[in-house]
């Protein structure tokens, strides 16, 4: 009866003549392509550390003003306390991650949806600050493959945070390498093909995934039940807005007066982001017509020069308003005509003009079109008799 070699765990011992990449030069997306898979401590081949350069691993998290190296310091806030708005999100936030560092677990994922700009990336940033993790950042639409999927998730540590921005842009078989990744921290793995194919079961580190997300309606139902908390961002209040002015400005060194700070929060559409960008637009102006100091009559003229006015509409909007009001006596108008007739993508109108002229009450969305109201009148300037 003929013998063969095996190793101490009863399998073929590997003898140096073989070659163990013959015939998995055509693998699935759930292989490594072009790369000899490593033997691992277990025993069971793992993937390359990173071949898609698709996520940013960053560890630990760093001082985001300190960490500038001489360019202009980031505005992100470091901790929960710090984090301006938001107040009902972030105290239940302080309950979870309190709650998981007495258990020493990780944290459960968690959605984030809201519009753009609201502090989605920061609040996951935050959170693994105050879980003294590390954390990979990576987007939906940069996940081609499976396989990009899986690189990502084997290279991560016990109790890292994974964020995906805009993951209901991931695709179909994304997911499906998700699902198990989230339930039981495991991925299975297809070599080779055909009937010499094998299926590995890896294990992977208890992680936490962060998702964010500006629809959720895009998400399917599977990826979005997996998920253990589900928080949406609201708009900020204009004094909550002031309040991020005049923290960034004082982490940026601009002299802002309170008239400038509160003309800055009132044009910044609830947004901290836009808050942000006319705060060093402003600051530009300051310098070179002003005395570097923003106060309330820097502010207005510099924000006049760029056509935002004290609604926080910039021209774009205003035609938008126009358009309805003047060349389609007030509405209903259809949201194909209205993005023909402004030169723009329909998916632009609905998901960048509309929704702050929608909350703030300038045009109504009816089955029938679109209807500009009587404050979009008052605001354009054109009696509604007219």
């Amino acid at each position: 009866m003929s013998t063969e070699n095996r190793d101490g765990k009863g399998r073929p011992a590997h003898r140096p003549d073989e070659d163990w990449n013959e015939g998995v030069e055509e693998m699935d997306d759930f292989t490594v392509r072009g790369e000899a898979a490593r033997s691992g401590p277990s025993g069971i081949d793992e993937l390359p550390e990173d071949i898609t350069g698709s996520a940013n691993t960053e560890r630990p998290l760093l001082d985001p003003i300190e960490d500038a190296e001489g360019d202009e310091p980031t505005l992100r806030p470091r901790s929960l306390d710090e984090f301006i708005g938001q107040e009902a999100l972030k105290e239940n936030l302080r309950i979870f991650v309190e709650a998981a560092k007495r258990r020493g677990e990780p944290l459960d994922h968690m959605l984030l949806a809201g519009p753009p700009g609201l502090g989605k990336t920061s609040l996951c940033r935050i959170l693994a600050g105050e879980m003294d993790v590390g954390i990979s950042v990576t987007s939906g639409p940069s996940l081609e493959r499976a396989g990009d999927m899986a690189a990502i998730l084997t290279s991560l540590e016990e109790g890292d945070f994974l964020f995906i921005d805009e993951i209901h842009r991931l695709n179909r078989q994304i997911e499906e390498v998700l699902y198990p990744a989230m339930e039981d921290f495991a991925m299975d793995i297809v070599l080779g093909q055909g009937p010499s194919a094998r299926t590995i079961r890896m294990d992977l580190p208890r992680f936490t995934l962060v998702g964010a997300t500006t629809r959720t309606g895009l998400m399917t139902k599977p990826l979005l039940d997996r998920f253990g908390f589900n928080a949406r961002l609201d708009y900020y209040a204009p004094e909550d807005l002031k309040k991020i002015v005049v923290r960034n400005a004082r982490i940026l060194k601009i002299p802002t007066t309170d008239g400038g700070a509160e003309q800055l929060s009132t044009r910044s559409r609830g947004t901290p982001r836009i808050a942000n960008r006319l705060l060093r637009r402003v600051r530009d102006y300051a310098e070179v017509v002003g005395d570097g100091t923003i106060d309330e009559e820097t502010a207005k003229a510099a924000l006049a020069m760029q056509g935002v006015d004290y609604l926080g509409l910039d021209p774009i909007d205003r035609d938008y308003l126009r358009l309805i009001i003047q060349k389609f006596d007030g509405g209903p108008v259809g949201v194909g005509t209205i993005s023909v007739a402004l030169g723009e993508a329909r998916d632009t109108v609905e998901d960048v003009y509309e929704p702050y002229l929608l909350q703030s009450g300038l045009i109504q969305r009816t089955s029938r079109g679109r209807i500009a109201t009587n404050r979009a009148y008052d605001h354009i300037g054109v009696s509604t008799t007219e």
